[in-house]
């Protein structure tokens, strides 16, 4: 149980400066990520509450007027009057720059808001923010409008035996130009990951556009997660390995299962908020879980060879894991939280599971002779797929790195200019190496579905000639050996048709460069092309439409008093050079989405899900389109 949280906990670092001047300084980006990024601040707060054991229940919604309500039954914010200012804390909080009660460590040891300014930073950013807070057996009430501006004080509505925190907000338009429409999908996913990560905690997700309510739930925290994940898949240990200890005020929480699939799917998190680059807590884990099973491995043999010692690849493969550390003073490497620097991490991590899954091991020798056995077809895998890539290097250097010949090179070599496309068929191909600017544009015509790597050893990966071409062309290498200066084209774009079959094709590709050549997401250096479904034209009149919306705008306005004709394109193929330049090719009118990977997550889990075994899965993810790729004009 936490001190004693009033008043006098809102420590203020900071007033409020010129957030709405530069609102990428405190949320990312002004776009769709930063937009959810205000979600994010206020639902850390209720967060806190749930994770310092004062609240149990939070509920978002998302109404039909693009507010986000946010609403927890924890302490509620403190609203009496802070000595230095002489303001109530609640005003404090939603109009000082670093001023909270994460400042103050007896109200909360641990905290997972990201800088402590959510809160103003939030209201700076907003049409108007609406506070009720329910303490002491009062009802609170206070609004905030014009970016961050009080409209009115502080007042008591009425009494009440709840207690909690309601925030309502409106993003400012003058802000997000790009969108103020929440997605569902994405705070879903949110949601769904910190119920996970709170075992116990319940957070409901309304969305009154679309009438929708979901509840999440789990008792078991992240074992629940870890059995989700391998939900469609062969599990190789039926029994889920699950620590929940603490080292040095720091607690750890592991949950670990393998599947019979090659990729691993490792995520890690401090204070609820995903580390996607790791740093020194998976190093602890790493550690551990090596040192653990060569010794096991060693104690299994008994006397006879031993088997060569396992490497890190060996252990990972197959593995789905998740690691969850509560931090009082975490540190990071860099301007964001994505790696985590503490050393203490890494060796309470390490004592944690390094004690307990040895324990696991000697207990259920059944799940350690399934996991050791996959290991061991790790490392043979490995040493193959080793001596795939040298043939691979050994092969480019006796051709001198010779370009695939399929491959339609563009004149310049300024990789800042230079753009490869990947494209759907030899017909498509014939098309854009027609059709396309020569000086910076690259032509790579694929034939047929690309290998899924989802579910194939990387020695078969590197023997498959689609994608030794497409490495082959990129030059940069791949995983470990990758190296972005060698990068020939900035702009690496996946053109396919428009349909079912084309999306199934970005999905393969998407997949293969997750998880081969992630350096090159990460760098933003992969887009996909927009080609249009429809052509409309009367007489010399010409438009093209992307979607069955634009279509029928354009039949009711440009085209409303003519007699038109429309063609649906069914592929690539269908259009001549001139046309796939105009719509799809043009720098000046083209319309690209750019591969986006700020969550690794949620990438993680529809790469490794729907690219697994389960058909129906990979069905539904091809119709709805990936979920992680953020719309760019060129």
């Amino acid at each position: 149980m936490a001190e004693q949280y009033g008043a006098g906990s809102i420590k203020v670092l900071k007033g409020l400066e010129a957030v709405r001047k530069r609102p990428g300084m405190y949320i990312g980006s002004t776009s769709k990520t930063g937009l959810h990024h205000l979600v994010w601040e206020i639902l850390d707060n209720s967060i806190d509450e749930a994770m310092a054991g004062e609240a149990n229940t939070i509920s978002v919604t998302i109404t039909k007027e693009g507010e986000v309500i946010v609403e927890d039954n924890g302490r509620g914010i403190p609203v009496g009057i802070q000595e230095d200012s002489g303001k109530s804390a609640l005003e404090l909080v939603f109009t000082q720059l670093h001023a909270g009660g994460k400042f103050d460590s007896d109200s909360y040891k641990i905290s997972g808001g990201l800088h402590g300014v959510g809160a103003s930073v939030v209201n700076a950013l907003s049409l108007y923010v609406d506070v009720l807070v329910m303490r002491d057996g009062n009802v609170y009430h206070q609004i905030f409008s014009d970016g961050g501006t009080k409209q009115t004080e502080l007042e008591i509505l009425g009494t009440t035996d709840k207690r909690g925190t309601i925030v309502r907000f409106k993003p400012d338009p003058e802000i997000f130009q790009e969108t103020v429409t929440f997605d569902y999908e994405t705070i879903r996913n949110k949601v769904k990951q910190l119920s996970y990560l709170n075992k116990g905690i319940k957070i409901n997700l309304t969305d009154q556009r679309i009438d929708k309510t979901v509840e999440y739930h789990f008792p078991n925290g992240i074992l629940d997660y870890v059995k989700e994940k391998n939900e469609t898949k062969s599990k190789i240990n039926p029994s889920v390995y699950y620590v929940d200890g603490k080292h040095d005020d720091i607690e750890v929480e592991v949950a670990l299962q393998y599947n019979a699939e090659y990729q691993e799917n490792l995520i890690t998190f401090v204070n609820n908020i995903n580390t996607h680059e790791g740093g020194s807590h998976e190093d602890g884990l790493r550690q551990a879980l090596t040192r653990v099973i060569n010794r096991y491995s060693e104690k299994v043999a008994k006397g006879t060879k031993a088997p060569s010692k396992y490497s890190w690849d060996d252990i990972k493969e197959g593995m789905v894991c998740i690691v969850s550390i509560r931090h009082t003073d975490p540190q990071y490497e860099g301007q964001t939280k994505t790696k985590l620097a503490n050393p203490d991490a890494k060796k309470a991590v390490d004592a944690v599971v390094g004690d307990s899954f040895e324990e696991f091991l000697l207990k259920s020798p059944e799940d350690a002779k399934a996991i050791l056995d996959k290991n061991a077809n790790a490392q043979k895998a490995r040493i193959a797929a080793q001596r795939a890539r040298e043939e691979t290097r050994r092969k480019s250097a006796l051709d001198t790195f010779s370009l695939p010949g399929k491959l339609a090179d563009c004149e310049s070599k300024d990789s800042t200019i230079a753009e490869l496309y990947l494209v759907e068929g030899d017909s498509a191909g014939g098309s854009a190496k027609t059709g396309r600017n020569r000086k910076f544009q690259a032509i790579l015509p694929l034939r047929g579905k690309v290998l899924n790597v989802e579910r194939v050893a990387e020695a078969r990966a590197f023997a498959n000639n689609e994608i030794k071409s497409i490495v082959t062309a990129i030059g940069t290498g791949i995983k470990e050996d990758l190296d972005l200066t060698k990068l020939r084209y900035g702009k690496i774009v996946i053109m396919t048709d428009a349909d079912v079959d084309g999306a199934h094709i970005r999905t393969l590709l998407l997949t293969f460069f997750y998880r081969y050549m992630k350096d090159l997401v990460k760098n933003g250096n992969i887009f996909i092309a927009q080609p249009p479904l429809y052509k409309i034209e009367a007489g010399k009149k010409v438009a093209y439409a992307y979607s069955d919306a634009e279509l029928d705008e354009l039949k009711e306005n440009e085209f409303s008093n003519s007699r038109y004709t429309i063609q649906r394109y069914k592929g690539l193929g269908e259009m001549d050079p001139m046309q796939l330049w105009e719509t799809t090719m043009d720098p000046e009118t083209r319309t690209m989405l750019r591969i986006d990977l700020e969550d690794a997550a949620i990438a993680n889990e529809v790469f490794s899900d729907l690219m697994g075994e389960d058909p129906e899965l990979r069905k539904n993810y091809i119709q709805e389109n990936a979920e992680f790729v953020e719309n760019i004009d060129f």
